[in-house]
């Protein structure tokens, strides 16, 4: 039997020498409130690239471990603006890191560029409307962030080249965040070795940043592969060993186990491989779990029973567990209390776009649509958030920008490029994401993040306090143990089948910005379209 699963041996993190202990802090840079009033701007002129960027993302609608199309573009923009690029980071293929500038403070900014299964849709459309029938969307919003980060990175850039300001700026993205199939891997290539400080961003309908723990679950994703024997399963089914019995049994126990687990665990499971056809035994079968608790202490028990209920499935039926695989992990997630402090200020200054009438009509459709509170778009930006104690927490999703956060302070940007109420990993949060709504939302991400990045430069308290928090506080009693092991490699075969399926008729509908000014323009969509109102 073949086993690869994660081995909890801390890895101790060497931390860059910037935080407070040797010296006083220099204070803010004098520059620092002409050069963000000049950023904001800046970054409003950026308007059109950021549409650009949103939706030819959207146009690829690629998923995870898959995404040729997105890399290309987006690595294509970066060196046409002066970043050195590395491809294929951490031996995967659609991964890239994006350097430019010199010295110290080393900031990186990373954002998800993967899709959803059969999520997809046409923009703008208030109700299903699928573009491909089946084929993969952005349902979770994953084609914006990007634009977020190289906006601010670029208009940043061109700041600290004319007024000479040393640093360096690191962008990267989330490959298969869907699978939590790449940040670890990341991690342990060394991508963050160097780096002070880390801007995550994230699609949502609010525009916030939080700091300490949040309410983000740890999460290992397994799968369990049966063998078994082949034999016809009408003329001689005593002669088989069905490993789909096994999956089967497996499956049965983790529902068992379930009625026993905390309040704060979430689990589930799909089977990849259920044989071939019904008049043969099938001789190979698997199941994919997520398992999702609180933190690395709550998870790893649930992935150790699975793997006992594996090996009593595959006795009860004579068969026998091939391969214990781990293809994802995400740590649970802590953030930076100085870099949210000071995101929050900036937040407040930019606050969240101006909505029209059409972007209201369109989001309150679709909440009608869904049977949610019709509530529109939210209107007031959000303030900083508190951490979120274990002892409140009741589980739910997780992100593996959790494995960052435990190696260098880290922070999530959430900007509002989508409508409230929409359940997740579906068609309905696809429908906004290249529409005004998201480029606005995605734009205001923007301008956020590029007011963050001068004050990290330019005012070194921000990292200092940022590093002291890590050190004294958040890693005190807990240090990162990575759920991966170094057999265990990112999954880079995964979605291959289901991307050569559809990429072709995809394809046919890829953004051209020569020669439409946006994607609805291309479509021929009309913005909004609803229902109840006269197209």
């Amino acid at each position: 039997m073949k086993v690869f699963r994660h081995l909890a041996i801390a890895t101790l993190v060497a931390v860059p020498m910037v935080a407070s202990g040797q010296a006083a802090t220099p204070a803010a840079d004098p520059r620092l409130d002409r050069l963000k009033t000049e950023a904001l701007a800046a970054v409003e002129g950026k308007a059109k690239m950021v549409q650009e960027i949103v939706d030819m993302l959207f146009s690829f609608g690629e998923l995870g471990f898959q995404e040729f199309e997105s890399s290309k573009y987006l690595t294509g923009i970066l060196e046409q603006n002066g970043f050195k690029i590395e491809r294929g980071y951490a031996g995967i293929p659609t991964a890239w890191v994006a350097r430019w500038g010199s010295g110290k403070p080393v900031i990186s900014l990373g954002s998800d560029i993967d899709g959803i299964p059969q999520a997809n849709q046409k923009p703008a459309v208030g109700y299903r409307e699928a573009q491909v029938p089946f084929a993969p969307g952005h349902g979770e919003g994953h084609n914006s962030g990007q634009a977020v980060n190289i906006a601010a990175a670029i208009v940043v850039k061109q700041i600290m080249e004319r007024e000479k300001i040393p640093g360096t700026l690191v962008l990267w993205p989330g490959v298969a965040e869907e699978q939590l199939g790449t940040k670890a891997h990341l991690v342990r290539a060394g991508l963050f070795k160097d780096v002070d400080a880390t801007i995550f961003t994230h699609v949502s309908s609010d525009l916030g940043v939080s700091w300490g723990t949040q309410g983000a679950n740890a999460l290992i994703s397994a799968e369990f592969r049966f063998r078994g024997q082949t034999a016809h399963s009408a003329g001689a089914p005593w002669r088989g060993k069905s490993a789909l019995d096994a999956v089967l049994l497996m499956a049965q126990a983790w529902e068992m186990k379930r009625e026993h687990l905390e309040l704060a665990q979430r689990s589930h499971y799909v089977i990849p491989d259920g044989g071939d056809q019904p008049n043969v035994v099938p001789q190979t079968a698997s199941i994919w779990f997520y398992f999702r608790h609180l933190d690395y202490e709550r998870t790893m028990p649930m992935f150790e029973a699975a793997r006992k209920m594996a090996e009593g499935a595959a006795l009860m039926t004579d068969t026998k567990v091939d391969t214990v695989m781990i293809i994802g992990s995400a740590m649970d997630q802590h953030f930076s209390k100085s870099i949210a402090e000071t995101m929050s200020k900036n937040i407040v200054r930019v606050g969240m776009p101006k909505w029209d009438n059409n972007d209201i009509t369109l989001a309150k459709a679709l909440q009608k649509e869904l049977g949610v509170r019709e509530t529109g778009l939210d209107t007031t930006a959000n303030e900083v958030r508190a951490p979120n104690p274990n002892q409140v927490r009741t589980g739910g999703g997780s992100d593996d920008i959790g494995d960052v956060s435990w190696v260098v302070p880290t922070v999530t940007l959430r900007y509002p490029a989508n409508i409230p109420g929409g359940p997740g990993h579906n068609w309905a949060n696809a429908i906004a994401m290249a529409t005004p709504i998201a480029h606005k939302g995605t734009l205001q991400g923007a301008k956020v993040q590029a007011l963050t990045l001068l004050d990290m430069y330019l005012t070194p308290k921000v990292i200092a306090d940022a590093w002291d928090y890590f050190r004294t506080v958040q890693t005190k009693d807990r240090k990162y143990i990575p759920f991966i092991r170094p057999i265990d490699q990112p999954a880079i075969w995964l979605n291959a089948e289901i991307m050569s399926k559809y990429r072709d008729e995809m394809r046919k509908y890829y953004y051209d910005p020569s020669k439409f000014k946006t994607y609805l323009e291309q479509l021929g969509i009309k913005y909004p379209t609803v229902k109840g109102i006269a197209q």
